[in-house]
């Protein structure tokens, strides 16, 4: 004889986490946001199961977009430099206060630039243009 099987609620009961703390970090394999409790060392990507270790607590992290595929990259605070996972550029990883914006010469594009730099390329009309110097020393490069 069959055995009925409990009624279905239809309304939904909505997931209430408990009162823990929550960090984030990005999927070393597929790039997602992966949220964690306080206190993991590591975290499994539910979506591409790679697992991706936890900073040590305390760490300061950044974060930065990749200049090669546009993919969003975290980093412990103060590295210099941060390799791509996905198409391997190495990013230029600066702080705020070690860098200065200029629009170019030719198509007002805001630029960012390093300090000591004497000129910055547009990366939109390969437009070079000196900082700190008269327009008229400004080239133009058609690579």
């Amino acid at each position: 004889m069959p055995v009925p099987l409990a009624p279905y609620t239809r309304t939904p009961v909505p997931f209430t986490p408990p009162n823990v703390a929550q960090s984030q970090l990005v999927c070393s394999g597929c790039r997602n946001l992966l949220l964690f409790p306080a206190g993991a060392t590591s975290v499994c990507c539910a979506v591409c199961n790679v697992v991706t270790p936890v900073p040590p607590p305390g760490t300061e992290m950044a974060r930065l977009v990749c200049g090669g595929c546009h993919t969003p990259l975290m980093y412990i605070r103060g590295a210099t430099s941060v390799q791509c996972s996905c198409c391997h550029t190495v990013n230029l990883a600066m702080e705020a206060n070690q860098v200065a914006h200029v629009n170019c010469g030719n198509c007002r594009m805001l630029l960012m630039y390093q300090y000591a730099a004497r000129s910055v390329k547009c990366a939109v009309c390969s437009f070079v243009t000196s900082v700190g110097a008269s327009p008229s020393t400004e080239q133009k490069f058609n690579n």
